[in-house]
């Protein structure tokens, strides 16, 4: 009995693919990459005292170590140092491999938790490396953006359970998404491809790799984070108990009504298949069914949105709508202005961009680009977090894409030479309907979400 039991313990000690800790398995021995593969590009790995080191290779793509062994539902923990903020690195989560892709240099594709040493900071965001680009930005957890510390080892903790994958950083919670894209796949080390000559060697250090994939524990996730949640018209309990709730369930009307009426418009406005639409009317503003607004109000919020948008579409989403104003046409509000940039004329009017689709209409330019826009006919994501102090922010699949104070001199002197000019005190009710406006063009809305703040 104490023979065998001594044996079990040295085995834990000096490592082996599959040895044990509790309900851990150490995926990494200490000495070789037994269990470990490379895929797509020509990095160097190799085994140095312990740890896993990754060179990179000038002239060659991303290069990942992947397991040979998939997984699905499992919490990996492991241990990251990276030198230079020149550097990049990952780790893949339930990830695959395209050996006809690239070119035909093999593609690997799936979630990534980014590592991220440069000053944008998004470490411990979620990456679909290979395929959809961002799906949680380092801009969602700005309190998480430095977590990362360059030159020193870092822990990483990742929980893929179910639909919900959460990540951490130095026990720093960082990132929570929720998509139903992977059930399983490997999980891989990155070494970041690099295009100077002068990067080729930096190195990347990887130790401590363990997973479990029974009798796991989630580990609490503080409230109020932001949850990416890419099931429509949903709310994950987490969600839930962190103050969100649904303005738009799925199935009904219920909570909307038209501006200036007391009910759900006749006509103009469908909701089928998970979807609030707004039905075109050659672009004729609040002709056919008219705007439409929350019954409630709000003061201090954090609003998120997915829209699709047809070519050439022009619609906005509007906040601190009193109607007070009963004006012709669109009711008055703050805007986030949802528009087709390339094909509405409305992107060349205003000033300097400022009716550009995200930006606050006729007042500030939201400030993106391209690569984090989605195309016309796919769904976007909105979000406007209106801050107790009336500091707010307008973002776009999850970037931060303008900031301003409601209230101001700055933003006065704005009003002051826009359109709204004429309205006094514009933007600075102390509350207001959410609005959904009637531009005359086909427009999609879904997972329309809100937390008062």
């Amino acid at each position: 009995m104490k023979k065998t039991l001594l044996i079990l313990v040295a085995t834990a000690l000096t490592g082996g693919v599959y040895a044990q800790s509790g309900n851990w398995t150490n995926l990494f021995d200490g000495k070789t990459l037994n269990g470990w593969k490379r895929l797509a590009g020509t990095a160097d790995y190799k085994v140095e005292n312990g740890v896993i080191v990754g060179t990179t290779v000038f002239g060659s793509g991303n290069t990942f170590l992947v397991t040979e062994k998939e997984y699905g539902d499992f919490i990996l923990e492991l241990d990251i140092r990276i030198d230079d903020t020149t550097a990049n690195s990952g780790v893949q989560m339930r990830s695959h491999y395209d050996p006809a892709g690239h070119e035909g240099k093999g593609l690997v594709y799936g979630c990534q938790f980014e590592i991220d040493p440069s000053s944008r900071r998004w470490s411990g965001g979620i990456y679909d490396e290979g395929r959809r680009d961002w799906l949680y930005p380092g801009s969602l957890h700005p309190e998480a953006q430095s977590a990362l510390k360059v030159g020193q080892y870092n822990h990483i903790r990742i929980e893929c359970i179910g639909h919900e994958m959460k990540t951490w950083l130095n026990q720093v919670p960082v990132a929570c998404l929720v998509d139903t894209v992977d059930k399983k796949g490997f999980i891989g080390l990155q070494v970041h491809g690099i295009g100077k000559q002068e990067l080729a060697g930096e190195k990347v250090y990887f130790k401590n790799i363990r997973i479990q994939t029974s009798g796991l524990k989630p580990m609490p996730f503080p409230k109020g984070i932001y949850v990416v949640n890419n099931i429509p018209n949903t709310l994950t309990s987490y969600e839930k108990s962190s103050g969100w709730k649904l303005l738009f369930d799925g199935r009904t009307s219920n909570g909307w009504v038209g501006a200036y009426k007391k009910t759900f418009p006749e006509k103009g406005w469908v909701v089928s298949d998970g979807i609030l639409k707004v039905l075109g009317s050659a672009g004729k503003e609040s002709a056919n069914g008219g705007d439409i607004v929350t019954t409630d109000e709000y003061k201090a919020f954090d609003l998120s949105f997915d829209f699709k948008l047809t070519p050439g579409a022009n619609s906005g989403v509007k906040y601190f709508v009193t109607l007070s104003e009963n004006n012709t046409g669109s009711a008055i509000g703050l805007e986030y202005q949802l528009l087709d940039d390339t094909l509405h004329p409305d992107a060349k009017l205003g000033r300097e961009g400022d009716r550009t689709m995200s930006s606050l209409y006729d007042l500030i330019k939201a400030n993106k680009q391209k690569r984090f826009i989605h195309p016309i006919g796919q769904w976007n994501t909105g979000r406007i977090v209106v801050y107790p102090n009336n500091h707010v922010e307008h973002y776009l699949n999850g970037i931060k894409v303008l900031e301003y104070e409601r209230g101001s001199q700055a933003f006065r002197d704005l009003v002051a030479i826009s359109k709204y000019k004429i309205w006094k005190n514009f933007g600075e009710a102390p509350q207001g309907h959410i609005l959904l406006q009637d531009h005359g063009n086909e427009v999609s809305f879904r997972s329309i979400k809100i937390r008062t703040l």
